[in-house]
């Protein structure tokens, strides 16, 4: 998405894509998993917002 970035802490990203792995690409934050939690969520692209962390905004 335009205006963010990867999160820079590499540890914190393996962590994070680790879990989305195990929730077979599922947000790890979320705890319901349907077709609006997949990685990126619906809130993420709809309104910015990434519960994980993952995606930044660049400022």
């Amino acid at each position: 998405m335009k205006g963010y970035r990867l999160n820079p802490d590499l540890d914190y990203v393996m962590k994070i894509m680790q879990g989305t792995e195990k929730k077979e690409g599922h947000c790890p934050c979320r705890i319901k998993m349907d077709e609006t939690t997949l990685c990126p969520c619906d809130e993420f692209i709809e309104k910015g917002i990434c519960k994980c962390k993952l995606f930044l905004p660049i400022e």
